[in-house]
């Protein structure tokens, strides 16, 4: 069952395939309900129509951790790692190291 917010993003869409704050915001929503499997395409396509956008990439670590793909999450956190220290956004770089230290420590 879709929420009534998914189902108004996706409306959105509809009208604007390639919006990366669209796409983000509808594979957050996914990831919060945990369906990390819906949320993925939405988080790689964010990614894609702005690949300097780098809270996407924290998101997509974390989807990817979900889904069981511990590779492809390190993958995505260390890229978003450098867009981070390119873009300056030293938060979500520092976040995205946290994260994947966890994963590896896991590993």
């Amino acid at each position: 069952m879709t929420s009534e917010r998914v189902q108004d993003l996706l409306e959105l869409l509809e009208d604007e395939p390639d919006d990366a704050l669209l796409r983000f915001t509808l594979g957050k929503e996914y990831l919060d309900a945990d369906d990390a499997a819906a949320a993925l395409p939405h988080l790689e396509r964010a990614i894609a129509a702005d690949p300097r956008y780098t809270v996407a990439y924290r998101y997509l670590g974390a989807a990817l951790e979900r889904a069981g793909r511990a590779a492809d999450a390190a993958a995505a956190w260390e890229s978003g790692i450098a867009v981070a220290e390119e873009t300056g956004d030293l938060q979500a770089g520092k976040e995205m190291r946290v994260f994947l230290e966890r994963l590896r420590a896991r590993g």
